[in-house]
């Protein structure tokens, strides 16, 4: 069996940039890597990924987008990530079910018992042998998902979450800060609630967690993950 290592952290935390640098790495010392991603790691989970960015005009309630996102995990384990593990190959999945809790349960406030249930359900009980925590302060993370979103065509912006905020800076930036004073901070308190969840999954599992410093610069980064990855080894 190969090795399964998620990535995960909120918005602008440098996890996408660091789980290609970790694949290069891994694959330099001959080992047989799969890199994927949640959503959108099979066919269907395109499909999925495609309604849970809203890129038309209908609402995702919370209690629809925590189903879609178990929908899309539950083919992401069967179809893709069991498969590879049993053939010995290393999975790094860029987010997992941890991101469900911290999104969907400390983020939206969703019940955590229920979402572990079916988290559960949907990985047939796998569990990752390493996760890595890239954490940041809120407000560095999303001043990093602005830029990285800026120019980017509306369809094409990483997600939901990120373009909200987007639009909100936008706003405040055009002199429209009163209107949007208290939207602001509600989003500001959502992405801090997901901080804070992901903190706590983690201090839960300090044998499966290992949290890194996301604010540092992309190599300093790069280095303490090969460590991380070594030591698994």
């Amino acid at each position: 069996m190969g090795k399964f290592v998620t990535f995960e952290g909120g918005e602008g935390s440098g996890k996408t940039t660091q789980i290609k640098l970790a694949a290069d790495w891994l694959r330099e010392r001959g080992i047989p890597v799969l890199e994927t991603a949640e959503p959108g790691g099979t066919p269907l989970g395109r499909k999925i990924r495609e309604i849970l960015l809203n890129r038309g005009s209908c609402a995702i309630g919370a209690e629809a987008e925590l189903l879609l996102f178990a929908a899309d995990r539950a083919q992401h384990v069967r179809e893709t990530i069991l498969p590879a593990l049993a053939e010995g190959q290393w999975v790094l999945c860029d987010r997992f079910a941890d991101a469900t809790l911290a999104y969907q349960g400390f983020g939206r406030r969703l019940d955590a018992a229920f979402i572990r249930t079916l988290n559960d359900f949907s990985t047939c009980s796998l569990k990752p042998d390493l996760t890595l925590l890239f954490d940041l302060p809120v407000e560095a993370g999303l001043e990093r998902a602005k830029k990285r979103t800026a120019g980017i065509k509306p369809k094409a912006a990483e997600d939901r979450f990120e373009r909200e905020d987007k639009e909100l800076y936008k706003s405040i930036r055009d002199g429209r800060q009163t209107q949007l004073l208290l939207p602001y901070f509600k989003s500001f308190l959502f992405h801090g609630r997901i901080r804070e969840g992901y903190l706590s999954l983690a201090a839960e599992e300090p044998e499966r967690f290992r949290i890194i410093n996301g604010a540092a610069d992309i190599e300093t980064v790069r280095r303490e993950v090969c460590h991380h990855l070594t030591a698994l080894l």
